[in-house]
């Protein structure tokens, strides 16, 4: 079990524009695209990173949404760090016998509980 590369990571907010504004005229980061999942309920805007990632910035599109939640329990900030691992079967195997909570498992991509991480959402996936 490794992780062998950093994916994304992904923000929340609760107004998309002004998250756009504040990563792309702020911090200087290039827009790479917009777009809307009703399946996670949320709008997305996209910026690629320097040396490979991408920063996601998210907003819900309801507020009885998973990220709609998040903001109305802790606010605005960062909602998932994701990352690739080598063996996505081992890796879960080893974290749930180091007591971490899993949702997911047995899916593509695997999500380790906020509350196994301090409060971050950890996104797992094979690449």
């Amino acid at each position: 079990m490794a992780i062998t590369q950093f994916d994304h990571l992904v923000v929340r907010v609760n107004d998309l524009d002004e998250g756009i504004k504040t990563y792309r005229d702020g911090l200087g980061f290039e827009l790479d695209r917009t777009s809307e999942s009703a399946e996670l309920g949320v709008k997305q805007a996209f910026f690629n990173l320097p040396g490979g990632g991408f920063i996601e910035i998210v907003s819900p599109l309801s507020s009885d949404s998973a990220v709609g939640k998040a903001l109305e329990g802790r606010g605005e900030g960062m909602h998932t760090i994701a990352f690739a691992v080598d063996d996505l079967a081992a890796t879960c195997e080893a974290l749930k016998a180091g007591g971490s909570r899993l949702i997911g498992e047995g899916a593509p991509t695997v999500f380790v509980h906020p509350k196994s991480t301090h409060g971050i959402l950890l996104q797992l996936s094979e690449k």
